[in-house]
């Protein structure tokens, strides 16, 4: 990387952590960062790197990983879904998939509820001219019982514009009942089996975001069914072993199992960047360095898909003692769970403001 290139990332570095820093209200405060009842952020934060900010290096190759005993090789970062379908120009969006398959991101996450299926939508048309080739596509359903999943699933197929999704998941298991419905007579297993029986989909995986215990629950209920999920999409971030820990308590079993590691929301929607405690590069190198098949994050502008991509191809394993430095200083922060509103609020919980979204094919 050339001089120019280096201060370009250092310069962005260092005013994207002033500026973030400025967004919080007290940074040594983690109590006064972010108003849980407000929406989700959308959109780039201030301060977020800008597409001329980054310089990435021609030939620069992708890191990849194996998806736990499927033998696939994913990217290390994957393109998270929800922030691809709120950019108010399509061609937008396109753009931002095809440079990050461009750039050897081949992990595509999306979801039927995503901005009202606008996610699904654009990522369909992304894909057309020979893009789907690159592509390791994974898509998310909402319903928990056998129809609402399958007209679901249906739905996707055509909005995506594929005959097979690589991947589908079970979106949100958060509730304490979603394991006994999902593998229960008429559950949404059933429809995702019968679909991949019949080709639609390759891979089965469930993701959540609230309870280790729940996703401990949920991989038990496979267990007593003689199944086992592919794939388990969970939060795995600087905070998260603070506060109800998905990194301690539940990827210690996926590892064991063989079954592919999807960490998400590496930076917290960008609220844990807020905290003044770390940067997003610090962010995602942490996520990197745990034993995942890639690491999701959300990209809704070229300036931040770049550092995403730039995060993979610079990362290198950290040494224990920069793990230990990370984790004192996010310590203060992360002990309350209030930087991961993912986990104490119900501020990301999509089906919880939408219950249709779990019983009907209605966005």
């Amino acid at each position: 990387m050339g001089t120019r290139s280096s201060r370009r990332t250092f310069i962005s570095s260092i005013g994207a952590s002033l500026a973030l820093a400025a967004c919080a209200k007290n940074p040594q405060d983690p109590e006064s960062i972010v108003d849980a009842k407000e929406p989700p952020p959308k959109g780039p934060l201030p301060g977020a790197p800008k597409a001329e900010d980054i310089d990435l290096p021609a030939g620069a190759e992708m890191p990849m990983r194996t998806l736990g005993r499927t033998g696939v090789k994913v990217s290390l970062v994957g393109l998270g879904g929800f922030h691809i379908g709120m950019q108010k120009d399509e061609k937008e969006s396109i753009g931002l998939i095809r440079f990050a398959l461009d750039h050897g991101i081949n992990f595509l996450d999306n979801c039927w509820d995503y901005n009202d299926g606008d996610s699904e939508k654009r990522m369909g048309v992304a894909l057309a001219d020979g893009y789907r080739e690159k592509a390791f596509l994974m898509t998310k359903i909402d319903g928990r019982t056998r129809k609402p999943a399958a007209e679901q699933l249906e739905q996707s197929l055509k909005r995506l514009r594929t005959d097979v999704i690589d991947l589908v998941q079970i979106h949100e298991v958060i509730r304490g009942s979603d394991p006994a419905t999902c593998f229960g007579p008429d559950g949404a297993i059933e429809a995702l089996v019968a679909a991949q029986k019949a080709g639609k989909l390759k891979y089965i995986g469930f993701t959540g975001h609230k309870d280790p215990a729940i996703h401990l629950a949920m991989l038990k209920a496979a267990e007593e069914h003689n199944f086992r999920f592919d794939a388990v999409q969970m939060p795995l971030n600087v905070m998260d072993p603070h506060y109800r820990s998905f990194e301690k308590e539940v990827l210690p079993v996926l590892t064991r199992q063989g079954i592919g590691v999807l960490g998400m929301k590496p930076l917290g929607s960008g609220v844990i960047l807020q905290s003044g405690a770390v940067t997003a590069m610090e962010c995602l190198h942490y996520a990197m360095n745990l034993p995942v098949s890639t690491v999701i994050t959300g990209c809704d502008s070229m300036g931040i898909l770049k550092q995403a991509i730039q995060a993979a191809q610079t990362f290198r394993p950290l040494e224990p003692a920069q793990v230990q430095a990370l984790l004192d200083r996010t310590a203060p922060h992360g002990k309350t769970g209030r930087l991961e509103q993912f986990k104490t609020t119900e501020r990301f919980d999509g089906t919880e403001k939408n219950p249709k979204w779990l019983t009907t094919s209605e966005i």
